[in-house]
């Protein structure tokens, strides 16, 4: 995940969307975006009157808005871009399939984490294995078949204790599975295009790439 030292709830009201990158938070009335919903800086409130943006403009915001939800550098992000056009199929669709399986998404979307910056926090402090192997890299993309786990010698740490109860197998995605009594995942399937649940249109992000 990538570094951001400022109020990361700017970065919602800056896409004009909540992006839940807090957690339990965005769904209180304490959620930033609920009480301020126009865009961050002294002109945000004028910004939603002005004239209709460019097709740039349109594209910058849509690679923008992915880079922050999953939490990704720039360089980072070019490189998922350029492994996708390699690939077979649509580069658009590779590049979201990239995202969506990177260690810490699938934490995420496995319920042990309520926001992304949280999971990544959890992969990073060694929380995790994946096939029987400690793996402290967020980016580490999982392919069908991997069983993602949370280490033995961390089932008696507090917050997995608490996790434990208020998990539910029937909330996952349906390209991954859950084993509530190993606090285990296991991965049956590459996501598809409808298993993405974010607002994210790739095709402006591939023509950002394109120009």
């Amino acid at each position: 995940m990538a570094l951001h030292k400022g109020p990361v709830c700017r970065l919602c009201r800056r896409e004009g969307e909540k992006l839940f990158l807090k957690g339990e938070r965005c769904f209180t009335p304490k959620c930033a975006f609920e009480r301020r919903s126009y865009a961050p800086g002294m002109h945000g409130r004028q910004a939603q009157f002005r004239r209709k943006e460019s097709d740039y403009a349109l594209q910058l915001r849509a690679k923008q808005k992915a880079r922050r939800v999953y939490g990704i550098y720039e360089r980072q992000f070019r490189r998922y871009f350029r492994d996708a056009q390699r690939q077979k199929g649509l580069t658009g669709l590779n590049l979201l399939i990239m995202l969506e399986t990177r260690l810490d998404n699938v934490v995420y979307r496995l319920g042990f984490a309520s926001s992304r910056p949280q999971a990544r926090q959890l992969v990073q402090h060694g929380h995790f294995e994946v096939n029987g192997h400690k793996t402290n890299i967020p980016s580490y993309l999982v392919k069908p078949g991997d069983v993602i786990a949370v280490q033995e010698s961390s089932w008696s740490n507090p917050y997995f204790k608490e996790v434990s109860q208020i998990l539910d197998g029937s909330q996952v995605p349906a390209w991954l599975s859950m084993d509530l009594a190993r606090l285990a995942g296991k991965m049956i399937d590459s996501p598809s295009r409808d298993d993405v649940d974010i607002t994210l249109s790739e095709q402006l992000i591939v023509e950002f790439y394109s120009r």
